[in-house]
């Protein structure tokens, strides 16, 4: 059973959290990774950086460019994460857009995925339907899972087609924008909790963009499995190195 999966069936709310390969120096990427499992997350999120990142706010893409010009690149970040199931067992995620994937070249990308011990891939520009139909069988081959975004304006039956193909677990945005870029969250958020979740679907939601401390934490935890927490984590990156990795965690829970 894939990594995500094990996880999942805990009895547990999952934090997970996302950083940027590369940042802030393009040397830190395991000791990072190595350092949030000793503080306790659940799962990461390897952000692979990316000239023209869509989702992201002006927090995670200055991390990214800062990578970029670090000299993150693809085959770097696998370079870095060879040894990486040597001493990291919790499920490992890169979240990155498919442009870099295609020069790569998808089959090549997965197959590489698979042999380091990655879990699982987030692409917020793969649309589902062309990934249903020209790319679910080699991520399949690999084992890999690949989790899409959905949105308060992602209507019901756009949902359960997502749900369908997925497993693993779906990432609920919290709210329309980019990352990192509200402070708590409102009724209409916590409307839009409750419509997911009364649409029981097959796969756990976990929810990203706008978590940032121990309130919004349970309150994005109250109706979903997990939460994501990105900019933030990277503002503390940026505040205090790659150091005190612990003490973010134990402000959030």
């Amino acid at each position: 059973m894939n990594r995500i999966e094990q996880k999942l069936q805990e009895d547990k709310k999952i934090l997970s959290i996302y950083f940027s390969a590369g940042y802030p120096n393009l040397n830190d990427t395991v000791q990072i990774i190595q350092d949030l499992e000793k503080s306790g997350i659940d799962m990461i999120e390897i952000g692979l950086p990316f000239s023209d990142p869509l989702a992201d706010g002006p927090i995670i893409q200055a991390s990214s460019t800062t990578a970029l010009h670090n000299g993150m690149t693809s085959q770097i970040l696998f370079d870095q994460l060879k040894d990486i199931r040597k001493t990291v067992s919790i499920p490992l995620v890169i979240m990155g857009y498919f442009n870099p994937m295609l020069q790569y070249g998808v089959d090549a990308f997965c197959a590489k995925c698979a042999e380091i011990g990655i879990d699982g891939l987030i692409i917020p520009d793969l649309p589902v339907d062309v990934y249903a139909e020209q790319y679910k069988a080699t991520f399949d081959k690999y084992g890999l899972i690949n989790v899409f975004l959905i949105t308060p304006q992602t209507s019901d039956e756009r949902i359960r087609f997502i749900d369908s193909v997925s497993s693993g677990f779906i990432y609920m945005v919290s709210s329309a924008s980019v990352t990192g870029s509200q402070a708590g969250f409102g009724n209409v958020q916590e409307d839009y909790f409750k419509r997911i979740a009364n649409l029981n679907l097959k796969n756990p939601q976990i929810v990203g963009f706008g978590i940032n401390n121990t309130e919004t934490f349970n309150q994005a935890t109250q109706y979903a499995k997990g939460a994501i927490i990105g900019s933030a984590f990277i503002t503390h990156l940026k505040e205090n190195g790659s150091g005190k990795i612990a003490d973010f965690v134990k402000a959030i829970r």
